[in-house]
Formats: C-alpha cells, sequence, structure tokens
C-alpha cells in the first residue's frame, strides 16, 4: 500500500512537472533576429544585465527573415521571446505567425537607420546616384529599348566618370532586412529614373517590380552573408570591392572604410536622420505578448530599450549609430509598447 501511494505520488509529480511550457519557463530571455539589430539589442541587453536584477538577455544574429521564421514557429519557451528586424514584419509572416498560435504580436520600432555602400580608404571615395546603383546590380537593364541581361562588367562602363574597375559589391543574402530594404529603396528608387522601366511602372506596377527587385546573380553581386563584420574584413583585404550594410557599421569602422557619396549626400548620422541622405529605412523588433509573465524581465527589457536613455536623442545607442525617433514618435511606441498593445497592420 505505501508503495503504491509513493508511486502515485511520483506520477503526479512528474506530470505537473511537464503539464505546460509555463511551468518549465526560461529565466532568461532569448532575442534573434536582424544583424544589423544586433549590436543595438546586444547593447540593450547587457546594460539591461548589469543594472537589474534580470539575467542578461541571450541575443542571436540570423538575419531577418531567418529571426522571423524562428519566431512564428509558435509559443513556448523552446520559441524565442523577441526577434530583431531592419524591415517591417510581412503579412505573410504574421500569417504564418498566427497559423502556429502566435496571435498577439507588439510591434516596436527603434529608430532608423542608413543602408551604405562603402569602400576600402585605401581606394578612392565613390560618386554614385540611385540610377547607377541600380543599372549596376539589376539582373536586366534596358538597353536600345529592351531588357537585356546585364551587360556592365565596369563601373565605367554605366558612366565614364565613374571608376574604371570591376563591378565587385559584397551585400547580404535574400533572407536579410538590409538586403530587403536595399532593394526597395536604392533599386526601385534608381530603376524609376529609367525612362523605359518608369514607364513600365505606369503600365504594368508588377512587372516593374519583377525588374526593379531583382539582383544579377552573375558573380558581380557577392552574397556575404548575415555577418556584416565579415564584410568590413573583406573590403580590408580587397580595395577595388563595394560592400553593402547598415550605417552603425560604417560608423563603428570609419578608420577603416568610407561612405559612398548616393545622390550628392555623404552617409552621415545628421543627413540620415534630415532624410538628405536617399537609402534610409526603420528598424523594430517584434515581441510575444503570450510570454510576457512566463518569461522574467520582457516588460522591463522593452521599457529599458525605449527609454530616452538608450533609444533617445542623447541615448547611449546614438553612440552606436542608431538614428533616433522624433520625440512624438518615440513617446509613442514608448507607451503603445509598454501597455504591450498588439500588432495590427
Amino acid at each position: 500500500m505505501i508503495m503504491r501511494t509513493l508511486a502515485l505520488l511520483a506520477v503526479i509529480s512528474l506530470t505537473l512537472g511537464v503539464a505546460s511550457p509555463a511551468a518549465a519557463a526560461r529565466d532568461q530571455i532569448r532575442i534573434v533576429g536582424s544583424s544589423t539589430v544586433f549590436p543595438f539589442s546586444t547593447t540593450v541587453a547587457e546594460r539591461f544585465g548589469r543594472t537589474t536584477t534580470f539575467k542578461t538577455p541571450v541575443v542571436e544574429s540570423t538575419g531577418s527573415g531567418g529571426g522571423l521564421k524562428l519566431f512564428c514557429q509558435g509559443i513556448g519557451v523552446e520559441t524565442p521571446d523577441v526577434t530583431n528586424a531592419s524591415r517591417r514584419i510581412k503579412s505573410s509572416e504574421v500569417d504564418l505567425c498566427a497559423s502556429n498560435g502566435v496571435a498577439e504580436i507588439v510591434e516596436v520600432q527603434i529608430g532608423f537607420d542608413g543602408i551604405v555602400l562603402a569602400n576600402s580608404k585605401r581606394a578612392d571615395r565613390i560618386r554614385l546616384t540611385l540610377e547607377q546603383i541600380f543599372l549596376a546590380l539589376a539582373k536586366e537593364v534596358p538597353i536600345d529599348g529592351r531588357l537585356v541581361d546585364n551587360p556592365y562588367t565596369k563601373w565605367s562602363e554605366i558612366d565614364p566618370s565613374l571608376p574604371d574597375r570591376r563591378i565587385e559589391v559584397l551585400g547580404p543574402p535574400p533572407t536579410s532586412g538590409t538586403r530587403d530594404a536595399f532593394v526597395e529603396v536604392a533599386m526601385e528608387g534608381g530603376a524609376k529614373r529609367v525612362p523605359m522601366l518608369k514607364a513600365l511602372r505606369e503600365e504594368d506596377k508588377s512587372a516593374f517590380k519583377r525588374v526593379a527587385h531583382s539582383i544579377r546573380e552573375d558573380g558581380a553581386y557577392i552574397e556575404a552573408g548575415e555577418n556584416d563584420n565579415l564584410i568590413i574584413q573583406k573590403l580590408q583585404a580587397n580595395p577595388s570591392a563595394v560592400g553593402i550594410f547598415g550605417f552603425s557599421f560604417l560608423d563603428q569602422n570609419a578608420d577603416k572604410i568610407q561612405g559612398t557619396i548616393v545622390d550628392g549626400a555623404e552617409p552621415t548620422f545628421e543627413n540620415i536622420a534630415d532624410g538628405q541622405y536617399a537609402i534610409s529605412r526603420s528598424l523594430y523588433f517584434y515581441l510575444k505578448k503570450a510570454h510576457v509573465g512566463q518569461v522574467p524581465g520582457l516588460k522591463e527589457f522593452v521599457a529599458e530599450f525605449t527609454s530616452d536613455k538608450a533609444s533617445g536623442d542623447e541615448g547611449y545607442l546614438a553612440d552606436r549609430g542608431l538614428i533616433p525617433l522624433p520625440e512624438k514618435d518615440r513617446n509613442a511606441v514608448r507607451e503603445s509598447s509598454a501597455r504591450l498593445v498588439p500588432l495590427e497592420l
């Protein structure tokens, strides 16, 4: 009788121990996502771990697309609590989340970033227009009134004023939010300035988008992975190459590389903030509301990230290259994120 009772108690204890994910909740926030947002998120996580009673969050750089895929796998401690993104979440990703039970997502816009083209300081600084960027990197370009596979192998073939060297651009892969934003802002912006493509846009927007968003695959554009620091190293080793990444990496490596001047504007903090620099985008992170209260410190982490001391005009993230939101927008983001208002696209 005693043995039977002990066995029953053991079964009850085991059942309670695995009854739900909440019963085995993590005591450390897990964050995935954008390589561009990674240094900002890491800085906040380290400060958060030092100045609160919570453990330092674990931050992984997986790329925006990869992070959102992990984030949308479901609810539970085996999935991330937060994902960083250097573009806004897509409706298809919201649908994926919903299909896996991630119904309430909190969107937090943290600021702005410029997407820069840069090269080694051992070479001359380059000046480009959005149209020239498109013509250098597009899969198809207009020649004599028709679209053909991109024939340009040197920058000087696009314009004699450009360097007489091979087009060699190191950039992010399709899973990267930087790639998405670069295509939408720089490539599409440049395509709109090409008369034949401007006319195509008026006739058939989907056909225009297909051309404007397709990057060449003949070796002139080299997918360099999600590690922007690796691109910096490759630019140092190859002064002829150009790299594409977020402004913060240029800011942190200004002793080694220099930003390309685009449409007459240098990629500086001030030019991105006031809109003079053409290639800029918003940065975000996304939070699972269902994990708040299950994983300690989530609300407090959001409060730290959205505080003026972190993401304000004089905040410590500005020192890392983050372009702050205007004060009115910062206050609105802080209020909505504190109330865990779910995203509505």
